[in-house]
């Protein structure tokens, strides 16, 4: 043991010896106006075979530091920066300290020339972000997602959620154009890093937008990859599958044919794992992260589109898909891709419920389970016209089929504060339904002159029909002083549709040529909705469900129409944004009850709307960014009708004819910075909601705990969240990197309801602070500790409720390990301790999965072992407050398995049939 530290020591030593400090300073001027240049890029290669060494952004009085350590005496200094012409010198590393003093640059004679041919790390032009993938390393089987967590300012989430600066990424293209729809994991985690060349950030803009020159939605940003133009032809992708214990298995297969502008990719997949099956057998991914299944007390079925299970239940899932993008023109682009998605989900749910009522509490207990089938197809399209240089078309249709069948059973007693039992109920249904669905986003732009002018025409529509069967079994029986037992045996068979028709017209006139606009604009919004329910109890007589039940069933039609006229005033330019604007809408809410025509209504609601924004980008590192809404939002159909909906026996529903429009106040403030030279970034935001006359329900529950539900106007709630995230890069030299990552997330919330007829309010306050470190040793191996502290305190004002405080404790650490040659070792532990669980459920749990990955086949094929669980204690006890009850809840989880895979590459992409990806060496 002491030969082997002795044997470290020395060889640290000698890296340490052979390495050289050094800083490198200076001021970068136009040599045309000498005004200082900011945003330039500024990084060092190696003289042998130009590998990046270093890199970093001038400020806004155009100097530049750049601290580093070498192995070599010479290094090349390279200077980018749009419009100018490329900087090019050779440093000798002679001593630790090198001024290089102002440095003139002149302007570029072929602007498209220089950005085509730059290989900087990062480009900066107006309000696009871009790097260059060359520069940045990452392991070498890594993908879009890997990618993306190597870039300053980029944080990707255990769900692939991903957030540049705090501001969240909700749209990836490839070569401008989407892949797959709208889900971003389908890109990150299958498209590898070998074959893009640039990653652009922007603010998310529509191409309509784009096209006019109009500001984006700059809380949102938009990812392109740009592939490498020779890799632009030619086929990739991936074949995977595994078998593991407790006869879990996975597969997945990926085929993209790219001819330059023509893309065709094909991909397919299937597992038991709760996975969303694209993950091709890459060690963390493949331990899931699909959506969570999610099933309603009266037993339907809930899925979010592509959702293939996750915390809740068990899921076996098979899915396909193909994507088709193509430029059959100069002047038209389409791109179509479909998707299939089926599944079976297999679900059991424990809940223990504290009620809460003004004088006493009562207690619930429940369990349920379930099985679901589902089984959905989409198609999504994309057609961009543009007619000439100020005429353009957007089309986007998509359409939607999805069947699902559910079996649900549940079992439910109410016992009072003496343990006395009050109710009991039992359900069991089978529910079939199908559901059809055609939206279409059509825009139509005409801009005139060169002062900013256009008008745009949008039509939108979406329609939905859903067909159900449900078959429903259940008894309840209500004790006490009126004991009542209702049995029901029913077949319900039900239509419903819903129509949304949407059009817009928006006319921009300038005021001042590209900096000062006028915006007139009105909006039609037509929505429909039909209701058709029958309900039949079943005849002993005949064995058939014939006796039609009244009370259950329904035959409703709603409408929804709303006009609004506006004008907004707009004020753009390269460092600010503003606008601000105001309308006054006019809306009819319309319901016709075949079944109950004394119930029909309607209802004319007016109502000024009002809205201002402002962003302000002190440079392409730090911005500040303003929203305000003031919005009049009207309730809904079965909150205004005052029909009594009696489905469920323990609680009644009625609408109230009475109600008003909620007006609602909603603000966010938001400011990030990333300094690139100190590696330094951080973000805050706030934001907040206030509403009056909010719509909430109001409940009365009777001596036997049987709810009766109504709808009531409240002033005075409010919702705030304040938050911020701090990182920091420390690169102690050029193996080993440190980052730290701390964020602090909290709420301040005011609701106000109704407990059993009484008007009180509560009070709950949030602090979740959470700390991660990142040490990288390169080559050798990668550790990530991180901690979450969630805290939650509730008050009330009724002197019979209890302030509740919860808190829930979450450790984890991740280990990668590249050593020996061609093993990836990779370990991902969690920690999680819920104090304030009830009794009987498990409070703490250890959750790790460990992963063991072999490359063979030239790094084209690897071989896996993974165990999901080591420990066998994944749980997901969770406890829930709110105002009216405090809920502990449990329910199926994946459990312990061992699973062996194997993944395998193949590319032919580029002239010679192979990626041209440039290492990043060490020296």
């Amino acid at each position: 043991m002491k030969i082997f530290v002795l044997l470290i020591s020395l060889f640290w030593a000698c890296i340490s010896f052979s390495q050289t400090n050094f800083k490198i300073t200076g001021t970068l001027i136009s040599e045309q106006d000498q005004t200082p240049l900011e945003s330039a890029t500024v990084y060092l290669e190696t003289l042998k075979d130009s590998s990046l060494v270093t890199y970093t952004i001038t400020d806004k009085s155009g100097k530049f530091s750049i601290e580093d350590r070498a192995y070599t005496d010479k290094l090349r200094l390279i200077i980018s920066l749009i419009g100018f012409e490329t900087y090019k010198k050779e440093i000798f590393i002679d001593k630790s300290e090198i001024v290089l003093g102002t440095i003139p640059i002149p302007n570029a004679n072929f602007l498209d020339e220089v950005v085509i041919k730059s290989k900087s790390p990062i480009i900066i032009k107006k309000d696009t972000l871009e790097f260059n993938v060359a520069s940045f390393k990452t392991k070498k089987d890594a993908n879009v997602e890997d990618l993306l967590k190597e870039l300053p300012g980029v944080e990707v989430d255990d769900d692939g959620k991903i957030t540049i600066n705090g501001k969240e990424v909700n749209k990836i293209l490839v070569n401008g154009k989407p892949f797959f729809g709208d889900d971003p994991t389908i890109t990150t985690r299958n498209l590898t890093k070998e074959i893009i060349e640039k990653v652009q950030i922007t603010d998310t803009k529509t191409k309509a937008e784009g096209f006019t020159g109009e500001a984006g939605d700059s809380d949102n940003k938009t990812i392109n990859l740009t592939i490498k133009e020779e890799n632009n032809k030619g086929v990739f992708g991936r074949l995977a599958a595994g078998a593991g214990t407790d006869k879990r298995y996975e597969y997945a297969g990926m085929f993209n044919l790219f001819d330059n502008e023509q893309r065709i990719s094909v991909l397919a997949g299937g597992n038991n794992i709760n996975s969303t099956g694209f993950s091709f057998g890459e060690i963390r991914k493949m331990f899931g992260g699909g959506n969570s299944v999610s099933w309603n007390s009266n037993g339907s079925f809930t899925i979010d589109g592509r959702s293939f299970g996750g915390g809740e239940g068990i899921t076996r899932s098979q899915n396909y898909g193909v994507n088709y993008a193509d430029q059959l023109s100069k002047k038209i682009d389409i791109s179509v891709d479909y998707f299939n998605s089926s599944s079976h989900s297999d679900n059991a749910t424990s809940t223990q419920r504290e009620n809460i009522l003004p004088d006493r509490r009562y207690f619930t207990n429940s369990t349920s389970n379930s099985q679901s089938d589902t089984d959905n197809h989409s198609v999504n399209l994309g057609f961009d016209v543009e007619i000439d240089s100020t005429f353009l078309i957007n089309v986007n249709p998509s359409f939607r089929y999805s069947n699902t069948s559910t079996q649900f059973s549940r079992e439910e007693a109410s016992r009072d504060a003496s343990n006395v039992l009050t109710n009991q109920s039992s359900t069991s249904s089978l529910v079939e339904n199908s559901g059809k669905n055609f939206s279409n986003e059509m825009q139509v732009t005409k801009k005139f002159g060169a002062k900013g002018a256009f008008v745009r025409f949008e039509l939108n529509n979406d329609i939905n029909s859903t067909e159900s069967e449900d078959f429903l079994n259940s008894e309840t029986n209500i004790f006490g002083d009126s004991p009542s037992d209702i049995i029901r045996n029913q077949f319900s068979d039900s239509e419903r549709g819903n129509t949304n028709f949407r059009a817009g017209f928006t006319y921009r006139l300038p005021l001042i040529a590209k900096k000062w606009f006028l915006d007139f604009k009105y909006n039609f919004e037509n929505e429909k909705r039909e209701n058709i329910e029958s309900t039949f109890d079943f005849d002993d007589v005949s064995q058939t469900y014939s006796i039609f039940n009244f009370d259950l069933s329904t035959n409703f039609i709603n409408k929804n129409i709303r006009n609004t006229p506006s004008a907004q005033v707009v004020y753009n330019t390269e460092k600010m944004n503003f606008s601000f604007g105001s309308g006054y809408g006019f809306r009819t809410l319309e319901n016709s009850d075949e079944l109950r025509p004394d119930l029909s209504l309607k209802r004319n609601f007016e109502f000024i709307e009002f809205d201002a924004n402002f962003n302000y980008r002190f440079s392409p590192k730090m911005s500040l960014y303003f929203d305000y809404d003031y919005d009049n939002t009207a309730p809904n159909i079965s909150q205004l009708q005052p029909f009594q909906n009696v489905s469920d026996p323990l609680n009644t529903i009625t609408g109230n004819p009475d109600l008003k429009p909620s007006v609602e106040h909603r603000a966010y403030l938001g400011f990030n910075k990333y300094d690139f030279q100190k590696g330094t970034g951080f973000y805050i935001y706030a934001n907040g909601n206030l509403t009056n006359d909010q719509v909430v329900s109001k409940t009365t529950v009777d001596e036997d705990f049987v709810r009766n539900t109504t709808y009531a106007n409240v002033d005075g709630g409010y919702q705030s969240y304040i938050g911020g995230s701090y990182s920091k890069d420390f690169k102690i030299d050029t193996l080993q990197t440190v980052k730290v990552r701390a964020g602090m997330n909290t709420s301040f919330n005011k609701s106000i309801n109704f407990n059993n007829d009484v008007q009180y309010a509560s009070k709950t306050n949030s602090m979740t602070p959470n700390l991660s470190v990142t040490y990288t040793w390169k080559k050798l191996f990668e550790i990530r500790p991180n901690y979450r502290l969630s805290f939650t305190n509730t008050k009330y004002d009724l002197e019979d409720f209890e302030d509740q405080t919860f808190l829930r404790h979450s450790l984890g650490i991740r280990t990668t390990t590249f050593v020996p040659k061609k093993f990836e070792w990779r370990n991902d532990i969690n920690f999680t301790y819920n104090p304030n669980v009830a009794a009987g459920f498990q409070k703490s749990s250890w959750f790790w999965n460990s992963t063991l990955a072999y490359s063979i086949l030239n790094d084209k094929g690897s071989i896996t072992l993974k165990v999901y669980d080591l420990l066998n204690q994944n749980t997901n006890a969770q406890r829930t407050a709110t105002q009216n009850y405090i809920q502990d809840s449990q329910s199926t989880v994946l459990e312990q398995y061992f699973m062996l895979s194997f993944s395998w590459k193949f590319n032919s992409l580029g002239s010679k049939g192979e990626s041209n990806d440039r290492e990043m060496h060490f020296f």
